[in-house]
């Protein structure tokens, strides 16, 4: 039970140059393409190195304002005009303006207690793996738990 053996070897990615506008039609797209929906895809440089991770908790925790908890006691503030001036701001930002840059990964003959222990404390709901610097697969918090249920299964 280890990495390769849930990894998946068709995925998305991002380059840090790219905008949050276009990462975000990247998104949407690779949604359609796999008929799941995706909500974060990894970073990558021009020679294929992963050098972050993206993830729409990303893109929504820069867009929220950090005061929102006082919006509440205030009910004659309308907080919608706000909303629309930080979607504007958050488009022409990089991918590299905001993605997660502190990564974990982990190496094919990661053993799956490992990879749940990662994904467990740390929140992580997927984890590059990683071969000689470049990105060869990624496992899912979701594949790991189906591939466990199959195993309860046989």
């Amino acid at each position: 039970m280890i990495a390769s053996e849930v990894m998946d070897i068709n995925f998305h990615c991002l380059h840090p140059e790219n905008t949050i506008a276009e990462a975000v039609r990247l998104f949407k797209a690779a949604s359609d393409t796999e008929g799941k929906k995706i909500f974060g895809m990894m970073v990558t440089d021009n020679h294929d190195r992963l050098v972050g991770i993206l993830s729409m908790y990303d893109i929504l925790l820069f867009i929220q304002p950090k005061h929102v908890k006082i919006w509440g006691e205030m009910e004659d503030l309308d907080p919608g005009p706000l909303f629309e001036v930080l979607l504007d701001r958050v488009k022409n930002l990089l991918v590299e303006d905001i993605m997660t840059t502190d990564l974990v990964t982990i190496k094919l003959d990661t053993h799956l207690f490992v990879i749940m222990e990662f994904m467990i404390k740390k929140h992580i709901r997927r984890l590059p793996i990683v071969e000689e610097g470049r990105v060869v697969g990624v496992v899912y918090r979701s594949d790991v738990f189906y591939y466990l249920l199959r195993k309860f299964m046989e």
